[in-house]
């Protein structure tokens, strides 16, 4: 006879903000999910700005950012954590707000993934103060926004530097 656990799956993929929060179960990668969910979100970001423009892209991020906030919070709690890695939803909308810098193009995408991990990661000030002070779902999204606020003024720079923003 098997005894099934009745203690809560906080990462089960038929809760709706689970799915959502780990970026359609991303996050529940073994190794780096941050980074695979911010590769992920490139093409993502290329078909919403091809089928809808910079307009697209940038309501996306919004309503990533929106939503994530709230999808965040409700799994902060159900695992009883700060930033549990298995979140990546702020990875994705990071990972377009940087991209609205520039428009498709392979290099500068490649470059806004690159400068939006280091940044992520580094986590220069504020994002280092965000990190450690903002609780709950807004701050598992406000470090990421601020760190793609920093990728993605660099990635305008070097977008204008090697001819022009994309």
């Amino acid at each position: 006879m098997t005894v099934q656990s009745t203690a809560p799956r906080p990462w089960d993929l038929r809760h709706p903000e689970v799915l959502l929060a780990t970026g359609f179960g991303i996050g529940l990668l073994p190794w780096a999910p941050g980074t695979w969910a911010s590769l992920a979100s490139l093409p993502a970001a290329w078909a919403i700005f091809e089928l809808a423009g910079p307009v697209g892209l940038a309501t996306a991020a919004v309503v990533a950012c929106v939503v994530g906030a709230w999808v965040a919070d409700a799994c902060v709690r159900r695992a009883g954590a700060g930033d549990p890695g298995a979140i990546v939803i702020d990875e994705i909308a990071g990972q377009w707000l940087v991209l609205l810098a520039v428009s498709p193009d392979p290099l500068l995408y490649g470059l806004g993934f690159a400068l939006f991990r280091a940044a992520d990661i580094w986590k220069p000030w504020p994002v280092s103060w965000a990190d450690n002070n903002v609780k709950g779902g807004l701050g598992v999204m406000l470090d990421d926004v601020l760190a793609a606020i920093y990728a993605g003024l660099v990635l305008y720079a070097i977008s204008l530097w090697i001819g022009g923003p994309g």
